[in-house]
């Protein structure tokens, strides 16, 4: 299976939670429609973008800028989640996510600045890698109080040369405050989600708050 461009761990890579992780903190998410292939892991379709903020008590605490397709897996029913590219900055959610999932978790640099404005919550986003961008958002948010509702789900994962090319699967399951959201993103054309670049967000959401098991 070809894998992403995200750099596999070096030796002695740091310790990591036992699966399930149990995760709290906050989710921003914008749609897109990728109307060509890139190559064979994202295929024409539509692509979720999120920046996510895993927060205490979490057993890791780390900032993280994903891209992720629906897809049907053979032999299963339903659908599930394929995890394409992904950045983080902790060395043991890298470590967990390839050995445990397969999922092709690479580091990166972030920053995070949100604030309130009236009724509204503004939030902005930045991630790069080596000091270049990979892509910027900016989300906008009603302030108030919203109903916590459940979500579940599962992941597939191709293999990667840490997990020997074997494929993995999870199971994803928890609760959050959701709502829709406005979001505007930049991806540099350059970086490695350059594929993404110009492309404008069909729709966006945050999940706020999140209480999540993975694994």
């Amino acid at each position: 299976m070809t894998e992403t461009s995200s750099p596999a761990p070096s030796a002695g890579a740091p310790a990591y939670p036992a699966a399930p992780w149990q995760m709290t903190g906050q989710l921003f998410l914008s749609l897109f429609r990728v109307p060509t292939a890139v190559d064979e892991l994202r295929p024409a379709g539509v692509y979720g973008a999120a920046f996510v903020s895993y927060e205490e008590p979490s057993p890791l605490t780390y900032s993280e800028l994903l891209v992720a397709r629906p897809l049907k897996v053979p032999g299963s029913r339903g659908r599930r989640v394929s995890i394409t590219d992904i950045w983080v900055d902790s060395p043991a959610s890298v470590a967990g996510g390839r050995e445990l999932w397969a999922i092709p978790k690479g580091l990166c640099d972030f920053r995070l600045e949100s604030e309130r404005r009236g009724p509204f919550a503004r939030t902005e986003w930045a991630a790069t890698l080596d000091r270049r961008p990979i892509a910027n958002a900016r989300f906008t948010d009603a302030a108030g109080l919203v109903p916590r509702v459940p979500f579940k789900g599962q992941t597939w994962q191709p293999g990667i040369a840490d997990t020997g090319g074997e494929e993995r699967r999870a199971t994803l399951q928890g609760s959050a405050r959701a709502m829709p959201c406005w979001g505007a993103w930049e991806f540099d054309p350059d970086g490695p989600l350059g594929w993404l670049a110009g492309r404008r967000a069909i729709a966006s959401f945050r999940m706020r708050d999140f209480r999540m098991s993975f694994g």
